[in-house]
């Protein structure tokens, strides 16, 4: 009989490792798995010894929600191999300077996880010009383009991309716009050519000065926890018109002492996935150790992952 109590107790106590383990393992795979990638621009002032990437990606695995990876431009496959990009639920891009290195087929692939709703895409700062984000824009100018269509017809238009990839500064009197065209070919399929959106705006980078951040909508995830208004003490400026298709919402904006105004907080949505852009961010300034800029990053990262 002891024999016996025995016997039960030790299955009794396997099971309940082999649940435990089960458990553990639940949980490691409901956590959001977030990809912080860096181009790490080296720069004289080391406000961020180890890059802006990594000092964000030690903010955030404070947060028990996410399993947060840092990866750079010089690791192989530039830290954006298709593993490491499947593997993620969220990508978060700070970029500056080299926004040439990543090709237009990296880029479409990582556009392509977003539109199948695999990913979705944080973009900070400069990265506005990062052809990943570039490529982005100009699938949602097709999308929104194509909206116009009949949703029966949309799959079979023949789409097109006039232009390249290009980095140059608006001019002051240039009206943002992403032109489209419809036409039909010869076999009566409807055609449809899309500008590439510029992705810049016409004024920036003035000498270091404060900016004030307003909270338009209080009740975002994003925005949770987050002053309704608050002060960057050092960064760039930069100044409207944003020439990127129209957000599908703005959720915060950004005001300079000279009246200079910019959407720095915008979300669209793309097939079944998201794209945030946040502007605050360059390297030279201690942005990323104002608090509030970055809850504003680990809300998004939570409830882009999350959705």
């Amino acid at each position: 009989m002891i024999l016996q109590i025995f016997m039960f107790q030790k299955r009794a106590l396997g099971v309940l490792a082999v649940l435990g383990l089960a458990i553990a393992a639940g949980l490691a795979e409901d956590k959001i798995n977030v990809l912080v990638w860096d181009e790490q621009q080296p720069v004289p002032k080391k406000l961020y010894p180890d890059f802006p990437g990594n000092y964000i990606a030690d903010y955030l695995k404070k947060n028990s929600k996410l399993n947060v990876t840092s990866a750079n431009i010089n690791q192989p496959e530039q830290g954006l191999s298709t593993k490491a990009l499947n593997d993620a639920d969220v990508l978060i891009y700070w970029g500056h300077v080299r926004h040439r290195d990543i090709s237009e087929v990296k880029s479409q692939e990582i556009v392509d996880l977003v539109k199948t709703g695999k990913l979705d895409f944080v973009v900070l700062h400069s990265a506005h010009w990062a052809v990943p984000f570039m490529v982005a824009m100009q699938e949602v100018a097709t999308q929104d383009a194509l909206a116009q269509l009949p949703v029966d017809i949309r799959n079979d238009v023949d789409v097109q991309f006039k232009g390249n990839v290009r980095w140059y500064k608006a001019p002051d009197d240039a009206r943002p716009h992403q032109l489209h065209e419809f036409s039909q070919n010869e076999n009566g399929q409807i055609k449809l050519e899309v500008e590439r959106p510029n992705c810049v705006f016409p004024r920036c980078c003035t000498p270091v000065q404060p900016s004030q951040i307003r909270i338009i909508n209080k009740k975002h995830p994003i925005t949770k926890g987050v002053p309704a208004t608050f002060t960057i003490p050092e960064t760039e400026m930069y100044d409207e018109p944003f020439h990127v298709p129209t957000p599908d919402e703005v959720i915060l904006d950004e005001t300079w002492k000279g009246g200079e105004y910019f959407r720095s907080g915008a979300i669209w949505s793309l097939g079944k996935g998201k794209v945030f852009y946040f502007r605050p961010g360059d390297q030279q300034y201690a942005v990323y150790k104002v608090k509030p800029v970055l809850k504003i990053i680990e809300n998004a990262a939570v409830w882009l992952g999350g959705e």
